[in-house]
């Protein structure tokens, strides 16, 4: 009989454990409240007797998660030398840190950048350990921090006041008035807006949103150009952040109410180069490739790309939203061929989404928002305006029909529609 592996539990004991019975669990010896060791100065280690230490290194952290990096590497598809590098990043990290016995800061993970450390596959790694704090701020958190928390000048109401908008825009809301998570871009831009607002009233001296009347938001609002997206951003933005304030009583009255929005002028949806279109079809990348097909046949949008998964297509039908959309033939033929890629490629990858790459296809998370689009020539915004414009010049201006294809809104259709007499739209070719 073979000789079950040995593992080290929680307490130093070494014990036999079956493969399956991995110490992920509770009880370990990194504790979030353990007494932290104070720095009496910063100073980087030496970066090559770290990697001397490294090659020798044997810790708690390391035995402890031996077992759980080497499931979670064979569960995922990894290499051995992803594996390997993770643990040379968990012995690193743990040479370097002051309180060994802590559970672990994302933030300590993202340092050890600066020696060439191994990052999102070791958080994941720490993650599923359950030895994670997550304290790296995402990037509209960064963005909010730099707007409104670094000048130090924000009265310490209206702080609390707009830190509990955006825990609201970016995770939603069970409470009433219940309120589903907005896209980060989003919260961005209402950021981008209220700033200048927020900050005119703080060296005005308030001290409080609930000190606002309407008289304040047009007075401020005034001082914007109309119909331009500063006015509108910052609309939207005072819009979102009274309503939470008012549905948490936390304002006496909600002073956007009764205020029109202005609108904005909208570009006037153009054409692309039809060669460009048939060049990008026929990339060599096959990532590419499949992406600009299915825009330039279903007008996907490039979120709806980067977020499809394999399970969305099936038979040869695009399952999304609701719609059942049949895919054309050019489509099926360049998504068998990154499929054959992908196989061939990552062969053990668990990621769900359609697209991966080299670093998304050992985890679970879908790509970001340069690929594949990074060396292509068409942006998938312009891509998917000149499918739209085509099909509402194909059909002589048919609303309906493009909504239900693409999955529009009237409003969005109206603008399409609006191109149908522009004189730059009326040529032979279209």
């Amino acid at each position: 009989m073979s000789e079950l592996p040995t593992y080290v539990t929680w307490d130093g004991r070494w014990s036999q454990k079956n493969k399956n019975q991995l110490p992920h669990q509770p009880g370990t010896r990194f504790d979030e409240d353990a007494p932290e060791q104070l720095t009496l100065f910063d100073m980087d280690p030496d970066p090559e007797v770290l990697r001397q230490r490294i090659l020798v290194e044997d810790s708690d952290l390391t035995r402890y998660c031996a077992a759980i990096l080497a499931d979670h590497a064979s569960r995922y598809g990894w290499s051995v030398r992803q594996r390997n590098a993770v643990m040379q990043t968990l012995r690193m990290l743990q040479t370097v840190r002051p309180t060994p016995t802590a559970l672990i800061r994302a933030s300590e993970v993202v340092a050890m950048r600066r020696y060439d450390g191994t990052i999102s596959s070791t958080i994941d790694v720490l993650a599923e350990a359950e030895l994670l704090i997550e304290d790296v701020p995402t990037r509209v958190e960064r963005y909010f921090t730099a707007k409104f928390i670094d000048s130090g000048a924000l009265p310490d109401t209206m702080r609390q006041h707009l830190e509990l908008w955006l825990q609201i825009m970016l995770g939603g809301s069970r409470q009433a008035p219940r309120q589903f998570p907005r896209e980060p871009e989003t919260v961005e831009l209402h950021i981008q807006g209220l700033a200048p607002v927020v900050q005119a009233w703080v060296e005005a001296g308030r001290q409080s949103f609930a000190e606002i009347t309407q008289d304040d938001i047009l007075t401020a609002l005034a001082g914007l150009p109309k119909n331009t997206s500063h006015r509108h951003f910052a609309e939207n933005g005072l819009k979102s952040l009274f309503k939470i304030l008012k549905g948490r009583r936390l304002v006496f009255a909600n002073p956007m109410r009764g205020i029109d929005l202005t609108r904005v002028a909208t570009n006037i949806p153009l054409p692309l180069d039809t060669e460009l279109i048939r060049a990008e079809l026929d990339s060599p990348n096959p990532a590419t490739a499949l992406a600009v097909a299915l825009i330039a046949f279903h007008a996907l949008t490039g979120k709806q790309v980067r977020e499809l998964q394999m399970t969305d297509i099936v038979d040869g039908r695009l399952r999304l939203n609701g719609r059942d959309i049949p895919l054309a033939a050019p489509v099926r033929t360049r998504l068998a061929a990154w499929l054959d890629y992908r196989n061939r490629t990552w062969p053990n990858s668990a990621n769900p989404h359609l697209l991966i790459n080299r670093r998304t296809a050992p985890r679970l998370v879908s790509g970001g928002h340069s690929f594949p689009w990074k060396d292509c020539g068409i942006r998938p915004r312009a891509l998917r305006e000149d499918r739209i414009l085509h099909e509402i010049h194909a059909t002589g201006g048919d609303v309906r029909r493009i909504c239900d294809l693409f999955g529009l809104s009237v409003e969005g259709a109206t603008r399409y529609l609006a191109t149908i007499e522009h004189p730059d739209l009326t040529g032979e070719d279209r």
